[in-house]
C-alpha cells in the first residue's frame, strides 16, 4: 500500500509566520508537516497558504488528490473577516465537496465550524494559554476513534482567545473544560468528517516557549505572571521541557503529567486522525 498524500492548511498570514519565527518558532504549517510525516512516515505532505494575498490554493478537484487535510492554528480572528480569513473558508468549504478527511487544531476547530454554519466568538474568560486543564472527555468523545489510548481527563498545550460559541448542525461535542465548552469536536460537512480540538497536539514544548516570548509583555498585563522575571522563568521551564522531559520537578511545578511530557500521547489525536480516519477513508475511496 502507497502512503498518504495530506494537504497542510497554513491559517497564518505570512507576517504572522516570519513573526514567530522571530521568536525562535517555527511557522505553523512547517511543524504540522514535519509531525505528520512522523506519524505516517513515507507520505507526501504538501502546504498551502490560503491567508497569503494571491496565494495559489488547489481547486475541488486538486483538494480531491489528497488523502487528508489538517489546518494549522492562526493568530486571526475569524469574526474580523477580510481577505486572508474569506479565502481559508472558501477553501475549507470547497474540502467540504470532496469527502476528504478533515483535521483543525485551535484556528482549525474555528475555521470549520464556521464554514459549517457554526459560530465563534471571544472567549468571556479571556486567554487560556500554556496548558489547558482538565479537559475531559464526554460520553461520545470517551468512545470515539479520536481519543483512543488518550486519558479520560488530560492537560494540553494550548493558547486562544476566541472559541467555539454555536457548534453546526450534526455536530458532537467530543470534549470539555472549565474555560471552553468546546475543546474537541466531530463535525460532518458536506462528504467529509472532520476532527478537530481546540488544544495544540501538535506543538513541542520549544513551540510554546516561542509563543510566549511572542506575546510578551501581554502576559504580564493579563495577570498570568507578576512580571516578566516571572514569566522569563516560565519560558525557560519550557525550554527546559524540551531538553528533558522526563524532569519530575518540573512537571510537578508545570502540574502537567505524561499526557503532555510524553510526545506519543501528546500526539495521539493527530496519529488516530491518520490511522482511524485517513487510512480507512483512503482504502474506501480506493487509493488504497
Amino acid at each position: 500500500m502507497s502512503a498518504p498524500r495530506l494537504l497542510v492548511v497554513e491559517g497564518n498570514t505570512a507576517e504572522a509566520r516570519a513573526r514567530q519565527i522571530h521568536f525562535g518558532g517555527q511557522a505553523a504549517g512547517e511543524g504540522y508537516a514535519q509531525l505528520l510525516r512522523e506519524l505516517a512516515p513515507g507520505a507526501g505532505v504538501d502546504i498551502c497558504y490560503p491567508a497569503d494575498p494571491g496565494a495559489n490554493l488547489p481547486d475541488s478537484a486538486g483538494l480531491d488528490g489528497y488523502d487528508g487535510i489538517a489546518i494549522t492554528g492562526s493568530s486571526l480572528n475569524i469574526y474580523n473577516g477580510g481577505p486572508a480569513i474569506r479565502q481559508q473558508i472558501d477553501l475549507i468549504r470547497t474540502a467540504f465537496t470532496t469527502g476528504v478527511p478533515i483535521f483543525g487544531s485551535c484556528w482549525g476547530l474555528q475555521l470549520l465550524t464556521v464554514a459549517a454554519g457554526g459560530s465563534v466568538r471571544p472567549s468571556p474568560r479571556g486567554r487560556e494559554v500554556g496548558f489547558g486543564r482538565r479537559i475531559r472527555q464526554t460520553a461520545e468523545g470517551a468512545a470515539h476513534d479520536l481519543f483512543v489510548d488518550k486519558p479520560g481527563v488530560f492537560e494540553a498545550m494550548t493558547v486562544h482567545l476566541d472559541e467555539v460559541e454555536t457548534l453546526p448542525e450534526g455536530a458532537r461535542l467530543l470534549a470539555t473544560n472549565d474555560h471552553s465548552q468546546v475543546q474537541a469536536a466531530e463535525i460532518p460537512a458536506g462528504r467529509s468528517t472532520c476532527w478537530a480540538v481546540q488544544y495544540h497536539p501538535e506543538y513541542p514544548f520549544r513551540e510554546m516557549a516561542a509563543i510566549f516570548r511572542r506575546l510578551r509583555p501581554s502576559l504580564v498585563a493579563e495577570g498570568f505572571f507578576l512580571d516578566e522575571d516571572e514569566e522569563e522563568a516560565f519560558i525557560a521551564d519550557l525550554e527546559h521541557f524540551e531538553r528533558e522531559p522526563g524532569n519530575k520537578a518540573l512537571a510537578w511545578r508545570c502540574g502537567i503529567d505524561g499526557a503532555v511530557i510524553s510526545k506519543a500521547v501528546r500526539t495521539l489525536e493527530l496519529r488516530n486522525w491518520v490511522e482511524r480516519l485517513v487510512v480507512p477513508t483512503r482504502a474506501a475511496r480506493g487509493r488504497g
